[in-house]
């Protein structure tokens, strides 16, 4: 049996990163329970903050406005710490300085899915996005960093700059995030399973398997 698995996510949500993590587990437990199940993951887009300029923003500036000050964002970046730490994933908060606008990260993994990608590929250019931001403080927002990320997941690099700069896929990106809103979705990540069952929160990988076994009966 094949299973669809959509997540909404964006790729500077680090409950998003740790989803992800987790989400690996809950697959590797259900083909434990069910042999030959198959999973067809698509990755959909989420703006946490639709307004970010073109260019980014100062990162902790923009955390302590967000949160309350420096305090209340040590705090929060504590418990994502020890939450990364059950699924070995480190956070480098410290090393990151710009808090970009995900709308070209977004058109990347767009484009790796819609021109047929497999699915292994998408999955890794996915995890490089996130670790780009969160464990080496890279910029996703900017042109050349994009382009260094995805021909380090095997694509070209040349094609993939001369995709972003054209603004490609952007239509199409803002589309799939305003229907993602217009289902409810308000936070992230945020699963749909089997087009039917979804599931918020970045879940531990037993309650998703749990989840993804409902869906399938």
């Amino acid at each position: 049996m094949n299973v669809t698995i959509d997540i909404v996510s964006d790729l500077v949500c680090p409950w998003c990163f740790i989803g992800k993590r987790r989400l690996a587990e809950a697959l590797a437990r259900v083909e434990d329970q069910r042999p030959g199940t198959g999973f067809q993951v698509n990755w959909l887009p989420f703006f946490l903050n639709p307004e970010t300029p073109p260019e980014g923003e100062p990162y902790r500036a923009f955390l302590e406005a967000k949160f309350g000050g420096a305090a209340k964002v040590a705090r929060l970046q504590r418990t994502v710490a020890e939450a990364g730490n059950d699924v070995e994933l480190a956070f480098n908060f410290e090393r990151i300085v710009t808090r970009p606008n995900t709308l070209r990260a977004h058109r990347l993994v767009y484009r790796a899915q819609a021109i047929g990608h497999r699915q292994a590929a998408v999955d890794a250019l996915v995890e490089r996005l996130f670790a780009a931001h969160f464990q080496r403080g890279e910029d996703i927002g900017e042109l050349t960093t994009l382009a260094e990320v995805a021909a380090a997941c095997g694509d070209r690099k040349e094609e993939v700059l001369a995709y972003l700069e054209s603004g490609a896929g952007e239509r199409q990106v803002r589309s799939l995030a305003d229907k993602v809103g217009a289902l409810g979705v308000t936070g992230v990540p945020f699963l749909i399973i089997q087009r039917r069952l979804t599931v918020s929160g970045a879940q531990s990988g037993e309650v998703l398997a749990a989840a993804i076994i409902q869906a399938m009966r």
